[in-house]
């Protein structure tokens, strides 16, 4: 028996208190296991990737209790994939941690990146809400103590509000599941996704309140409007590599969607009749105009980024809110472009950060290390803004393909079209500001040299920027893949016989099961 499939999210449970308790006063010691384990971690994704990679649903029971009733992990291709993006993303976060110093600006910072990580990859491999809930509280009280990470007033208002705001996700998410347990006597995914389509019309209350509370709690952690209000202050606050690693946060609740609402209450179910487009799909459209505005009107180069990243998510959200397989399909491609530049982007101004004096969206002396920062924002902005030949533009492509499926096609043709052109201006507004204005600014002979950024957290930010150009290059194999990933979600049966045991079920072709 393999168990693999739970390694992920021991690794890290395991790295963590080993940290706090052998090497807590060893950062080089510390640095050595954390990016040990990362990469431990990175190789272990890409197997649990590559084993489901030809339709495999790999399922791990605790304890050896079979679903409903023990605790399951499952993974299928859009698990291990977003796992294996985390794994990949958190690697170069942590250069970056170690290259400027930021790790040892504050205490405990290795301990807290692994429970962070715990959180993240349990999420993904879950087949229960309830265990879903329990790592969304990980990821909370790791985040919060990441996000006051090195102190001061202003990053510690933006975590009290920042846990604030995911505390009243917590306490609705906690609501849903009382209401999904008292109308199914089940959490378990798959025994859902079997259940409620048992319960009659008459009976459908108390469970349309619960998936509705679910997207509303799901809509909070990917920042979709109106409830962002958290995300710009807190991610602008938060220490560069840790805002870097929380842009696979916002992904948790885009995955958490497209996990529940293609299985347990898919769009053809009749109990849930009219959920998916009533709101979500205006609400996604809203959540990219207003991120793309804030792009523009941003006046520090922090909370440009933060606004970038909520408008990135409602390309993600409309995309994902026609809950349709070349949709949905469309969404997973964008997701992976829009984690890797959006983190890229976070590492990009705390390198301009370290060369001046502070992120402010006005014309001050050169930045140390102008050219190659400058360059390397130069990538990132045409990435995140959708403009050619990066893969922004082709994910906005398969959006905008996407959309011929759904009624509002022409509002999102325009939307996206004109919120590209708002982020392009917002975009080569403060490039020209922080770079090209810098050098009609006279230095004083006086004034001491800024720093420059070390090597190392080039490599880090470069890692990405070469990550993002594979994405491109490879669009088509990533894309292909994708999709089949998209089929295999709105097929759930396998799945479904794969976590509760039901014989008789495995009717699509290249589907496996490896149970355990």
């Amino acid at each position: 028996m393999t168990h693999w499939i739970i390694a992920p999210v021991v690794l890290p449970a395991l790295l963590a208190p080993f940290i706090v308790l052998a090497a807590r006063y060893h950062i080089g010691i510390q640095r050595v296991f954390s990016v040990v384990g990362v990469l431990a971690l990175i190789a272990i994704a890409a197997g649990l990737a590559w084993q489901s990679s030809d339709g495999t649903i790999m399922l791990y029971q605790l304890g050896d209790w079979a679903a409903p009733f023990g605790i399951v992990l499952v993974g299928d291709r859009l698990s291990t994939m977003m796992v294996l993006l985390t794994a990949v993303l958190a690697l170069f976060v942590l250069l970056y941690a170690i290259g400027s110093g930021w790790d040892d600006r504050g205490r405990h910072f290795h301990a807290l990146f692994q429970f962070q990580l715990m959180g993240i990859m349990g999420a993904f491999l879950t087949g229960d809400l309830f265990n879903l809930f329990v790592f969304f509280e990980v990821l909370l009280i790791a985040s919060y103590g990441l996000m006051i990470h090195s102190g001061g007033n202003a990053r510690l208002r933006a975590g009290v509000q920042y846990v604030l705001f995911n505390l009243i996700g917590s306490t609705l998410f906690l609501f849903a599941l009382g209401a999904i347990y008292a109308e199914t006597g089940t959490l378990n995914m798959a025994d859902l996704a079997e259940r409620v389509t048992l319960i009659g019309p008459e009976e459908t209350v108390g469970i349309r309140v619960a998936a509705v509370l679910l997207l509303l709690v799901f809509a909070i952690k990917a920042a979709l409007v109106p409830l962002h209000f958290w995300l710009p202050s807190s991610y602008a606050e938060a220490p560069a590599p840790v805002a870097a690693l929380f842009a696979i946060m916002t992904k948790v609740g885009a995955y958490a969607i497209i996990r529940v609402y293609t299985m347990v209450f898919p769009p053809e179910l009749g109990v849930t009749a009219g959920l998916h487009d009533t709101w979500l799909l205006p609400a996604a459209l809203v959540s990219l105009a207003i991120g793309m505005i804030g792009v523009l009107a941003a006046k520090r180069l922090d909370r440009l980024v933060a606004f970038s990243i909520i408008g990135s998510m409602g390309m993600v959200m409309i995309s994902i809110a026609m809950f349709t397989p070349i949709g949905i399909a469309a969404a997973l491609y964008y997701i992976v472009h829009s984690t890797l530049a959006g983190a890229a982007l976070f590492l990009i101004a705390d390198l301009v950060r370290t060369g001046r004096d502070n992120l402010n969206l006005t014309a001050q002396i050169p930045v140390a290390g102008a050219a190659l920062t400058a360059a390397l924002f130069f990538v990132g902005a045409i990435a995140m803004a959708g403009l050619p030949p990066l893969s922004g533009f082709l994910g906005k492509l398969l959006v905008l393909n996407a959309a011929f499926e759904t009624d509002l096609v022409v509002w999102v043709w325009a939307i996206v079209l004109i919120s590209s052109l708002i982020s392009i201006l917002g975009f080569a507004r403060a490039g020209s500001i922080l770079f090209w204005k810098a050098q009609s600014i006279e230095v004083e002979e006086e004034a001491a040299p800024m720093e420059r950024p070390s090597a190392l957290s080039y490599v880090a930010v470069g890692g990405l920027i070469t990550l993002l150009a594979s994405h491109t290059v490879f669009a088509g194999q990533v894309h292909g893949y994708t999709t089949t990933m998209a089929a295999q979600l709105f097929a759930p049966q396998p799945y479904i016989a794969t976590v509760v045991d039901t014989p008789g079920k495995l009717s699509t072709p290249d589907a496996k099961t490896e149970d355990h």
